[in-house]
């Protein structure tokens, strides 16, 4: 486990120097009525996205975050969660949880509405976590996982899923990319713990989601991340990263396989009132659905004339068939 004292080595670097571009993040940061966010945090912000999204943080959840940082996203998610211990934050760092804590600080300053003690930051580890089972509703990591080996990947997928309560979320934001990783970069350690060279293909990146048990997959957004060129790495070819974000749901595994959303859509515009196709789905004609894959792939073998499947967007963002 030689690349997780890498990492560790990195972040705890990034915790007593704050490092603005230690990660690039994709995604503005939400700007909230009522919450001011300390420039420490921004400057802290070591997400490749956000795993922040107000459709996931009703109900007064209770949220546990895995690799605090400078405590930007977890004071985020205490705006949903205004209760002591509402947050629960995880960080194997003990450097960055004392940054993290004293950024909640500082926030607790200009913030009216925010109490520190609406966070509780822990040590321990995303493969052993120290949280009890069917506890969360809501857990989320930004770009960590993909620092992980498939082995330990494996271990902190089945550890989110033991915590996560029943229908409860895992929201996820990693780098992914479509080319070859040469060996030379994915077990370059460093590499792997600026979160590089761990970056795996999206569908195999979901399909280990998927083979931990979440039933339903939602691909929120992908966007361009990082360039790896020959000029500055050991690489033949480039190699081009995207930032995805993800939400997994802890849904029953259906019998034919999960619900993968990846921003398909069904237009139906045959002549008929509506279309079903026998499987639970109806189309209206000239009104949109989105459709997960399985279903897609479904009305696809159908060889209808009168059905439009979209190609993915990788963009989703709820309603649907399923």
């Amino acid at each position: 486990m030689s690349y997780l004292n890498e990492t560790m080595n990195v972040y705890r670097d990034a915790a007593l120097q704050p490092d603005v571009g230690l990660c690039c993040t994709t995604t503005p940061v939400w700007a909230l009525p009522g919450l001011n966010m300390p420039q420490i945090m921004l400057d802290m912000n070591y997400g490749c996205g956000s795993t922040v999204n107000p459709r996931d943080l009703v109900n007064d959840p209770t949220i546990l975050y895995v690799g605090v940082g400078g405590g930007m996203e977890v004071f985020q998610f205490s705006y949903f969660s205004r209760k002591k211990a509402g947050v629960i934050g995880i960080d194997v760092v003990e450097e960055m949880i004392d940054a993290c804590n004293r950024n909640l600080k500082e926030a607790e300053e200009t913030n009216d509405w925010f109490n520190a003690d609406f966070v509780d930051v822990r040590m321990g580890d995303a493969l052993n976590l120290p949280v009890e089972d069917d506890s969360i509703d809501v857990a989320a990591q930004n770009c960590l996982f993909n620092i992980f080996t498939k082995e330990d990947l494996q271990k902190a997928l089945a550890e989110m899923y033991r915590v996560l309560k029943p229908h409860g979320r895992l929201v996820l934001s990693d780098p992914v990319t479509e080319n070859p990783m040469p060996e030379s970069l994915r077990n370059d350690n460093r590499l792997r713990a600026l979160c590089l060279s761990g970056s795996l293909p999206l569908k195999e990146y979901i399909k280990m989601i998927t083979d931990a048990g979440f039933g339903t997959v939602e691909i929120r957004a992908k966007r361009p991340y990082r360039v790896l060129d020959s000029k500055h790495y050991d690489t033949r070819e480039m190699i081009y990263l995207e930032s995805v974000e993800v939400c997994a749901m802890k849904d029953p595994m259906p019998v034919d396989g999960p619900c993968v959303f990846t921003g398909k859509t069904a237009i139906y515009f045959g002549d008929e009132e509506y279309f079903d196709d026998g499987e639970g789905h109806t189309l209206l004609p000239n009104q949109p659905l989105a459709v997960c894959d399985k279903t897609a792939g479904y009305i696809e073998r159908l060889n209808r004339e009168d059905i439009f499947i979209s190609e993915s967007t990788y963009f989703y963002d709820g309603g649907g068939c399923c």
